[in-house]
Parts: structure tokens; sequence; C-alpha cells
């Protein structure tokens, strides 16, 4: 069995992206790891260097302007890492620049590969998640929030990434997957109150092509943590390779996440049946579960 994996980056240094051990918690799985580098201001290309494994390799390449209404730039850039994975590998296994992999799930994932392996109507796996948000001691969740992604694919060429990334389809309909024990670990929306600011005027540029950053506005408000619709303190341990991004951590979220929850009647009552039930009413699947 040959794993490959693959991502796309651009601008790590710049937007403080933990690319370096999103690549290296999957690494110990793969045989080749794939990374399309976006044109960069920064030395992203050296700091994935400082790696140093010969199992990576760079393809460069060049952010479509005219893609970037509906986050549609970010799939082609997947696709385009995708295509260069070499064609004896069996599976592709996807890591986003601000996603991790605890190292206690990697026999529970290679297991979920091998075992699979041979039944050519599996698809891809699919990933549980947990969205880090604030600080490294909260994540988010909430209906808000996706639940569960497909991360690891078939390396079959026919097989694309959807929409803004988030999934994947085959020739337009939804991927057979099977859905596995182990979790993403999901940091995009750990930054102190002025960095989450600018992580969103930077993701809306590329949701809305007429959008432009308003540095000052960054400069005059703080960020409104009452969007996470509901925190739950994380009392689990991170990744391995990402003690050290967390120990230099210099903020703390002192809020009551009690008085931050904004959520309507009807958005309590289903986030109720789903903690009682783990039935999330209504919800979007890109994906089909194959038991």
């Amino acid at each position: 069995m040959k794993v490959a994996g693959f991502t796309f980056i651009k601008n790590a240094v710049k937007n403080d992206y933990p690319v370096v051990e999103a690549i290296t918690s999957v690494l110990p799985l793969c045989d080749e790891f794939v990374i399309a580098l976006g044109q960069s201001d920064d030395d992203t290309e050296g700091l994935i260097n400082n790696i140093g494994s010969s199992k990576i390799r760079i393809i460069h390449t060049v952010w479509d302007n005219s893609l970037r209404d509906g986050g549609r730039v970010f799939a082609v850039e997947t696709d385009k890492a995708f295509a260069a994975i070499s064609p004896n590998a069996d599976w592709a296994f996807y890591i986003q620049g601000d996603e991790c992999v605890h190292e206690k799930y990697l026999p529970v994932i290679k297991k979920a590969m091998e075992d699979n392996l041979q039944d050519t109507n599996i698809e891809g796996l699919l990933f549980k998640y947990v969205h880090f948000y604030g600080s490294y001691d909260f994540y988010a969740h909430s209906r808000r929030y996706y639940r569960r992604e497909i991360r690891i694919v078939r390396n079959n060429k026919a097989i694309h990434s959807y929409r803004d990334a988030q999934g994947f389809r085959l020739d337009d309909r939804k991927l057979n997957v099977k859905l596995i024990d182990a979790y993403i670990y999901h940091y995009g929306w750990v930054k102190s109150s002025k960095g989450l600011l600018r992580k969103g005027q930077n993701f809306t540029q590329f949701y809305n092509p007429e959008y432009v950053p308003d540095e000052k506005a960054i400069e005059e408000n703080e960020f409104d943590y009452g969007n996470a619709d509901r925190l739950l303190p994380f009392k689990s341990t991170h990744p391995a390779v990402m003690q050290a991004r967390v120990q230099r951590a210099n903020w703390k979220l002192n809020i009551d996440v009690k008085k931050i929850s904004r959520m309507s009647f009807r958005r309590k009552a289903l986030q109720w049946i789903e903690d009682v039930t783990g039935w999330r009413i209504g919800e979007y699947k890109n994906y089909r579960i194959v038991k």
C-alpha cells in the first residue's frame, strides 16, 4: 500500500499558518507528500524546505484571482496538488494548512486504509473534527461547524475538490466513504482577537472579489467570540507536533464562555437533540457513508 499526502499553501509565514505541523503530523503515514505552493510574499518555501524530508515535493503554482468568488481558487489549488501525486499511490491523504492529526490516531488511520484497500466501493475515508476557537484551550461545538469531512481519497484522478475545497466529488456525485474513529484538529480560528479580525478580512477576499481589507477596522475593533455559538473547554492533549506552537501562544481567552452564546430557542433545541441523541437534524453531508 502506497500513500501520498497533499496540500496547498500560500503566504504561510505572513498568515501564521501551522503548515509545518500539518504536514509533519501525517508524514509518518505517507510515502510522498505533494505541496502546491502558491506564489508567496514571504519565505513559505524556506519554511517547508526546513522540514527536511525527502518525501516532500513542491510544485509551484499561481493563484487565479478570477476564481476568488466563493473560494473556488482553494479547490483549484487542491486539484493541482492531487494531480501531481504519483500514479502508483493507492490513497491520497489531504490535509489543509491549518489542520493537524494527533499521533494517537495514526494507527487507526493506517488500519482503515489497509482494511479498505481492496474494497473499491469505498472511495474515501471520513474523519471527525475538532474546531479550536480563540485559543488552544477551547473548541467550538455547534451546528455552525461541520462535524465530518473526507480527508483520504482513492488516487483516482476523476476525483476532484468541491466548491471551496471542503470536500470531494467523483464526476459530480458524492463519494462513498467509511467513517473512521479519528479526528482532524482544526486550528484555523486559534488566533488573538486582532489576528482573528485579520483572518476574517483575508478570507473574505477569496469569497467576495469586490471586498477590500480595512486595517483601520482591525485596529479599532475586537473580535466577537459570540459568533462561535458555543465554546467548550478542551481537556485532552494537542498533537506532539503542535506543542511548541501551543507553548509560544502569548494570549489567553479570558471570557465567560457561558455568556457568549446567542443561539435562538430553535437552535438551542436542535443542539440539545444533537447532544442527547447524536443526530444533527438537517446536516449537510458532502458524502455517502457506507456501513
